[in-house]
């Protein structure tokens, strides 16, 4: 019979001693310890739970503390920081997750909480998700913009490879750089390319060798990569502090990680991605037969030229050989002798052509000047001044005279309208509307007398007092003063007031049902 292997999440401590109650009252520590022992006894060791996180925190200590729900009901769930640091993605509010571990009673509030040793986001891998929440945070901080990648220098001297000094890519990469381009230098920085720790010594290899460039001669390339595997095999090259490292690198790297259909942070922060390590070096150099090809058809190129134009410089010298002014200079001098002489003529014609055009020019500006002399300016201003100054007084006394002819006009109307005119107008004015206004008021006000006396009569008339002078009384309750209309509503001892046209009298209600009512 076969063994079973060892499952921790089977293992049980040993169960709490019983609690022992009196007479069914417990202490509330009794009560808890109950209830703890019940949930240990009667729940899985391990138990897998599928909810929402909600209340996310993460406490200074490294634990991690949330809510994990569904439409119905919370559970709180704790994990301790040495199950945290394991766990690969970033846990956020909203994220649905199945969480593992172990459900227990915390005595101290009595409260029951899921204690969870391993926690996986739900439909997509832990690996994956911490991927893509990697990618969306250096891609909100600039690692993957294209602006900040490097060139790769042409011709390198000297190249660092970055990887692990026993597997297949490092002889892949030194075999093709031997191949491609001897001449190149190749340093390799060994580190491990997977497991724990491996992203920390391939962070502080490609931060050693900035640091250490000038020592080694200058380090023109760096090819950080390993060969194929598992997303876990690969997933140091998935960690930040290499994402990092690689960005502050001011040599160019070219990243080569796994093959061409893996993806990792590495490849999309590195200047150059290489599908594998053969191609980066292939990238990395070029081959040294071609260059040397290319170099030859240069220098047959170059020495074409450089004989077509030691060709063309003997003919220009030949051709300047063969010019006049090289063969007899003083037939040369002679003839720009003669040009000089008949251009010294045309000048001399030119010349007298300008004095002749500038005296006709003085002419004219001398009767200019004398026209602008300032006697004659000041004659000619004078009689202007003298004609503007008769035109200016007869203009004076026309305006003097209409001006005179109006104020006499106006002098007349203010008469006419002068204060004391118009207050006897309205003295007499006033006289007239009094008197109007007296006999107005006195006919009003007999009109008013003859229908209020006609009224008063009318009143007189309807009054009820008018029917009391004739023999009539009225009967009121004395409470309220309300007319008694129905004999019916009174009881003994109420009190009456009969109202006759000579005053009023009270009375008592002694039997409302006998003919002697009043006593």
């Amino acid at each position: 019979m076969t063994r079973r292997p060892f499952d921790p999440n089977r293992v049980r401590g040993p169960a709490p001693p019983p609690v022992p109650a009196v007479a069914n009252r417990l202490t509330v520590s009794q009560l808890t310890a109950l209830v703890k022992q019940a949930v240990s006894l009667h729940l899985p060791a391990t138990v897998h739970v599928i909810g929402q996180i909600s209340n996310f925190k993460r406490h200074g200590s490294g634990h991690l503390y949330w809510t994990l729900k569904d439409e119905h009901s919370e559970l709180s769930c704790v994990m301790w920081r040495s199950d945290a640091s394991r766990t690969k993605f970033k846990p956020a509010d909203g994220l649905e997750v199945i969480a593992t571990g172990t459900v227990d009673v915390f005595e101290r509030t009595g409260r029951y909480q899921l204690y969870v040793r391993k926690l996986e986001p739900r439909g997509v891998g832990a690996l994956e998700l911490a991927f893509r929440q990697l990618c969306e945070k250096l891609r909100a901080q600039g690692l993957f913009d294209p602006r900040h990648k490097q060139r790769l220098p042409r011709f390198p001297g000297r190249i660092a490879v970055v990887t692990s000094p026993t597997g297949a890519a490092v002889r892949d990469i030194l075999r093709t750089l031997q191949r491609r381009y001897p001449c190149a230098a190749v340093c390799v920085y060994p580190v491990r390319v997977q497991g724990e720790g491996a992203a920390t010594e391939i962070a502080f290899g490609v931060n050693a060798l900035n640091s250490s460039a000038a020592a080694l001669g200058g380090i023109d390339t760096i090819i950080v990569g390993r060969g194929g595997g598992s997303i876990e095999d690969l997933w140091a090259f998935n960690e930040e502090i290499v994402a990092r490292s690689l960005f502050a690198s001011k040599i160019p790297i070219i990243s080569a990680v796994g093959h061409e259909s893996d993806v990792t942070v590495a490849d999309l922060v590195a200047d150059v991605r290489a599908a594998t390590p053969t191609a980066a070096a292939e990238l990395a150099v070029p081959v040294l037969a071609e260059v040397l090809d290319d170099v030859a058809a240069r220098a047959v190129a170059l020495r074409r030229a450089l004989s077509h134009r030691v060709e063309l410089a003997g003919n220009t010298l030949q051709g300047l050989r063969q010019r006049t002014c090289l063969r007899d200079p003083t037939e040369y001098l002679r003839r720009r002798e003669q040009e000089l002489d008949e251009v010294a003529e045309r000048l001399h014609v030119r010349l007298r052509h300008r004095l002749h055009y500038q005296h006709r020019r003085l002419a004219r500006s001398q009767i200019l000047v004398q026209r602008l002399h300032p006697r004659v300016v000041l004659a000619r201003a004078q009689a202007i001044l003298l004609q503007r100054t008769h035109n200016l007084r007869w203009a004076v006394a026309k305006q003097a005279g209409g001006h005179r002819q109006q104020l006499q006009s106006a002098g007349s109307r203010l008469l006419e309208k002068s204060p004391a005119r118009r207050v006897d107008r309205q003295q007499a004015y006033l006289e007239t509307t009094l008197r109007r206004l007296g006999k107005s008021l006195a006919h009003r006000l007999e009109l008013a007398r003859q229908r209020l006396r006609a009224a008063a009569g009318k009143l007189e008339a309807m009054s009820y007092r008018t029917t009391l002078a004739r023999g009539f009384s009225i009967t009121r309750l004395k409470k309220g003063r309300r007319i008694l209309a129905d004999i019916a509503k009174l009881a003994p001892g109420d009190r009456l007031l009969t109202e006759t046209a000579s005053g009023e009298i009270e009375s008592a209600v002694v039997d409302s049902r006998q003919l002697e009512l009043f006593d």
